[in-house]
């Protein structure tokens, strides 16, 4: 997971944790990151169990909360707006925060830049990777290799199908989406090299009609297999159920969604990447 600027090694143990990336932070040192009076911020731009990004992300600030010393200010439902800008006035002012995870997509630019140039002391690490050269160096970047499990979620979905054909829910056009609809085909194809993937693009990161819709629409043109890239896979895969075709999940686990209970999952028709 890629960490863009010079940013603590404390901030670096945060920015993993929020990104649900267990196995890294393991090999990182732990007492980097229990520094006494350390208070970290998190928002998000919808509910914290959206069984998605959102809830990815508030799995890690909970991790973060029992590491000695820290303290966490979480803040959901926060628009792409310059709402966002004063909830992290609000940390940083009321609740002393020295690191922020403004963690959607939308409000790196302008909003985390404006605050970063503001507020000099306070660390910004931002999910998406939009770090460049020449903005605030006490902002910075990190995102997962998702695209490495997409590409074997990928491989499981070319040997599932039967149609030979597969789809694709995603958010918005972006670099990480784009990234993550070619590592799943080009899993699948190394199973099956005549399938196809057909994406269908929302317009934002959480439409439940419209991606009920696409789920739908996908179904009815022949496709067995459908994954996502928006911020809840959630609509997504209880369609997919009903239909009765396969799924798989994306951000957090998907299973109950797709109705695997405890200890009788056979037959449930469900993959996780």
């Amino acid at each position: 997971m890629p960490i863009r600027n010079a940013v603590s090694r404390r901030a670096m143990l945060a920015g993993l944790a929020a990104a649900g990336a267990g196995a890294a932070a393991t090999a990182l040192p732990f007492r980097s990151a229990q520094a006494a009076g350390l208070s970290v911020g998190f928002i998000y731009v919808g509910p914290k169990d959206d069984y998605g990004y959102n809830q990815a992300h508030a799995q890690g600030a909970a991790a973060i909360k029992k590491l000695p010393g820290v303290t966490v200010t979480e803040e959901e439902r926060v628009p792409e707006t310059a709402e966002v800008e004063k909830t992290m006035e609000s940390m940083i002012n009321l609740d002393g925060a020295k690191l922020i995870f403004p963690t959607s997509f939308g409000y790196y630019d302008p909003h985390v830049l404006k605050l970063a140039a503001k507020y000099k002391d306070v660390t910004f690490l931002h999910c998406g990777g939009l770090w460049q050269a020449g903005q605030p160096t006490n902002a910075g970047s990190y995102f997962g290799y998702i695209d490495e499990a997409q590409y074997i979620a990928g491989i499981v979905a070319g040997y599932t199908s039967k149609s030979k054909k597969l789809g694709f829910i995603a958010a918005k056009p972006i670099p990480q989406v784009l990234r993550n609809i070619n590592a799943f085909t080009m899993g699948a194809k190394l199973a099956s090299p005549d399938i196809t993937t057909r994406v269908v693009f929302t317009g934002d990161w959480s439409l439940p009609v419209k991606e009920a819709e696409a789920t739908n629409s996908l179904i009815d043109q022949g496709v067995d297999v459908v994954t996502c890239h928006v911020d809840s896979p959630k609509v997504v895969v209880e369609t997919a159920e009903k239909r009765g075709i396969f799924s798989s999940g994306y951000h957090a686990s998907q299973a109950v969604n797709a109705g695997v209970k405890m200890h009788q999952s056979a037959g449930a028709k469900v993959h996780h990447c």
